[in-house]
């Protein structure tokens, strides 16, 4: 098929194409005759599509011809390139040339590297013989080549990472050098310094200052200032937020000042003088202090002036290690004390004894340099952390000196234990009318009290904890479980089944029921309770709060939640110290609550064991007394109600002694407030023995409900002898009103004188209501008999307010004229 043909049938087809897409656009449009109204519309829109589609069409030419041109020019920049790189490199084709070219362009990196190596050089060089000109007659001069030499030494470490560490050498050879020159410089200023302090006899006890030599030193001072002002100042920026992070440092005039102070130091204490003990830190502690005290007075008179006039409007004057004297003059002292301190430490470190005197010393000087000398390290707030804190973190001895410290407390207080008189009760060393608790729990208190103010001046919270829950708290709880045990021992040896399994006699029982047994319990509950006391009043000490709210604030934190000081987690302090650590809401709490409470509930199970005892034997020995039926007899006697004539029952002695025993010595062992609480569980038991066993089994005539008053009154007398007025009545309340209703007069004593209108048993149980002749025998049990509303008027005038009404029918059921 010939060209022609082709185009032709091409031609043809997209006739037929256009002609179907024509149709189909008709068809799409002209769907009604309606749709033949906007044909005009239709055609104009017809045309601006033309008009549009051949803009595109020469848009589309142009952008086609540049690129065409674009091409060409690129075309003819690749030739001409390559060209003259065939030229340079010598070359005969454009693959040989490229390595050739890149070999060279190499080679001209290196130069120009070698170029500035040696601009830089020839810069340092500058420097440093500037600086090297002017150090002596001008300080200020050789101070800005010398700043400039730092800040080229800095740039370049700090490119070092960026460039792979390319020029190790010349950072080296930079930093060398402007050490050099500080060195130099520094030396030869300490040199024309100490000339003046030689004229001055500095550091004699008659430091001359006549003659001008004042300037002379002040101006020797400043010099010295001058030259470290850039390196103060890069110091005091690095370490700004950070306080603490790194020791101030020691100012120069000072720096030169303190070198001959410094070999009299270690002339003292590094040689073989007497002065140089292990036992004896405290000696080269004491010398510090009594260098500030000699010459601190020289330093504010002299030093002052110049450190105000030098730092005066710089950064370096709100830092006051830098602008106060004494501040600057301890911080020159330091250094020679932390060389003794960090030589010192491994010569004890064996001695545990001597390592633990020396923290002690060391943590006193601390708290001495801060309180009576003012000196924070230049940290402002934050406060200085002191040497104490150096050692024990900085230098990771804490570990060792804790060890030290719980081993000495835990011998201590097993030497405290093991003494002889350990189980003795302490009535000389409390307060009289408190309960006195044994020597050993004494003993206990005053060594963890030393423990406190062992750890009390530490700065780190996570230490104080240490030592509060590894030492404190593990020797309360070593003695809670001996107090313990001892109260188990006491159950076990005055059981019954004691006799029979460990061979306890009957006559040691009995001991142990009764005076004896009562001291035990004594011992157990007095010391119980003073330890006890002695952790609510600790709880209650700003130490203890600061450490509690420490321990709270960090055990809130989220980022805290898994430790909260080194190793301890919050659910191991919140077992040792308190449940309410880390408790969101305000539920109180202190440090002390877990060991407190297990001391409170050994007080109390204490205190309950000796009601059960001293209630056990008081209804044994009352037993003989219950058996006894004398009540119901009528006297023969002319005047057989007649008090005088009254005798304590015979059966009762033993109970009366047996009382009197016990509360006199609860009376010097107890507190009157445990001692009343045990004493009203006894009246009332004895009041229900009494109640039950005498009162209720058997009638009373007149005589026989005076005699029974008359051996109340008896034990009333013993209670009231210890416990305080009316003590014995109030705890047999009950018992005195029913004494009281059976001892009624059986006739109204109306118009009768006081002397006639005695009772049977004329005494307390007539007080309140009866002794005033209005109330009979027979009208009460009328009364009281007729109904309750009745009975409780009647009860009410005698002035009763403990017996319900059917309990005084059941008493005066017992009067043998009533019952009857």
């Amino acid at each position: 098929m010939t060209d022609l043909a082709i185009r032709l049938d091409t031609s043809r087809n997209s006739g037929e194409e256009r002609d179907i897409r024509v149709e189909d656009y008709l068809n799409d449009k002209l769907q009604t005759i309606a749709d033949l109204d906007n044909l005009d519309s239709l055609l104009e829109n017809l045309q601006d599509a033309q008009v549009t589609l051949a803009e595109a069409s020469r848009a589309s030419q142009a952008h086609s011809a540049r690129l065409l041109q674009q091409a060409d020019k690129f075309n003819k920049q690749q030739g001409d390139i390559d060209r003259r790189l065939l030229i340079v490199t010598q070359s005969e084709t454009s693959d040989d040339a490229v390595p050739r070219f890149d070999t060279i362009m190499e080679k001209l990196q290196r130069i120009d590297i070698a170029t500035g190596y040696m601009s830089l050089l020839k810069e340092v060089d500058n420097l440093s013989a500037e600086a090297r000109n002017n150090f002596r007659t001008s300080p200020q001069a050789a101070l800005k080549p010398y700043v400039r030499l730092k800040s080229l030494a800095a740039a370049l470490k700090d490119t070092q990472p960026a460039a792979e560490g390319a020029a190790p050498h010349l950072v080296d050879h930079v930093e060398r050098t402007a050490a050099t020159i500080w060195r130099q410089m520094k030396t030869a200023n300490a040199m024309d310094f100490e000339e003046i302090l030689k004229k001055m006899k500095w550091p004699g006890k008659d430091v001359n200052m006549s003659g001008g030599l004042e300037q002379e030193w002040a101006a020797g001072a400043g010099k010295l200032l001058d030259l470290q002002e850039p390196e103060l100042k890069a110091r005091d920026d690095r370490i700004f937020g950070y306080a603490g992070a790194e020791e101030p440092l020691v100012l120069l005039p000072l720096e030169v000042m303190v070198r001959p102070l410094e070999l009299r130091f270690r002339y003292h204490f590094d040689g073989d003088k007497p002065t140089n003990r292990l036992d004896k830190p405290e000696y080269f502690f004491s010398h510090i202090f009594n260098l500030l005290n000699t010459y601190n007075e020289f330093f504010a008179t002299y030093l002052q002036p110049v450190l105000q006039n030098h730092f005066r409007g710089s950064t370096l004057a709100m830092n006051i290690v830098y602008i106060d004297s004494t501040s600057a003059l301890i911080t020159a002292l330091l250094p020679m004390l932390r060389h003794k301190i960090f030589s010192f430490l491994p010569q004890v470190a064996r001695q545990p004894q001597l390592l633990s005197h020396f923290m002690h010393e060391l943590m006193s000087f601390d708290v001495d340099l801060k309180d009576d000398w003012g000196y924070d390290g230049g940290c402002g707030a934050d406060g200085w952390k002191g040497l104490t804190w150096e050692v024990l973190v900085k230098k990771d001895w804490f570990g060792k000196w804790l060890q030290v410290e719980k081993d000495f407390a835990l011998s201590r207080y097993q030497s405290i234990i093991d003494s002889p008189e350990s189980g003795e009760i302490d009535y000389d060393s409390v307060d009289p009318g408190t309960t006195k608790p044994t020597k050993a729990a004494i003993r206990v208190n005053d060594l963890l009290e030393t423990i406190t103010d062992r750890y009390r001046p530490l700065t780190s919270f996570s230490q104080k904890l240490r030592f509060l829950i590894d030492i404190q708290i593990a020797i309360f709880d070593k003695s809670h479980t001996r107090l313990h045990s001892a109260l188990e021992a006491y159950l076990t040896l005055t059981s019954s089944i004691a006799r029979t399994v460990q061979g306890v006699s009957k006559e040691e029982q009995s001991q142990l029921q009764g005076l004896g047994g009562l001291e035990r319990l004594c011992r157990v509950f007095g010391s119980a309770e003073y330890l006890e006391k002695k952790m609510r009043d600790w709880s209650d000490d700003v130490f203890f709060l600061e450490l509690w709210d420490e321990l709270q604030d960090r055990a809130r934190r989220p980022s805290r939640r898994e430790t909260i000081a080194g190793e301890m987690t919050v659910a191991h302090v919140a077992e040792r110290t308190s449940s309410a650590v880390g408790s969101d809401e305000d539920a109180g709490g202190a440090l002390f609550d877990e060991t407190a409470g297990a001391y409170r509930r050994l007080r109390i199970r204490s205190e309950t064991i000796m009601q059960d005892m001293l209630i056990q034997n008081l209804r044994d020995s009352l037993w003989p007394y219950s058996r006894i039926n004398p009540w119901a007899s009528l006297s023969s006697g002319p005047e057989p109600t007649n008090a005088a004539s009254l005798t304590l029952t015979a059966e009762l002695d033993a109970p009366v002694h047996q009382l009197s025993l016990y509360l006199a010595f609860l009376s010097n062992a107890l507190a009157q407030a445990p001692l009343r609480r045990i004493a009203r569980q006894v009246a009332l038991a004895m009041q229900t023995y009494l109640w039950d066993r005498v009162l209720m089994r058997h009638s009373f005539s007149a005589s026989g409900i005076a005699q029974f008053s008359y051996d109340l009154n008896a034990l009333w007398e013993v209670m009231d002898r210890y416990l305080g007025g009316g003590q014995g009545e109030l705890g047999m309340r009950r018992l005195a009103e029913a004494a009281k209703l059976l001892n009624l007069p059986a006739v109204r004593s109306e118009g009768l004188g006081p002397e006639q209108m005695e009772t049977p048993a004329s005494g307390r149980v007539e007080e309140g209501g009866i002794e005033d002749g209005h109330l009979a025998l027979w009208e009460v049990e009328r009364r009281i008999f007729r109904s309750n509303e009745s009975a409780r008027d009647v009860l009410e005038e005698l002035g009763f307010e403990v017996i319900t009404e059917s309990e005084a029918r059941n008493v005066l059921e017992r009067r043998i004229e009533l019952g009857s």
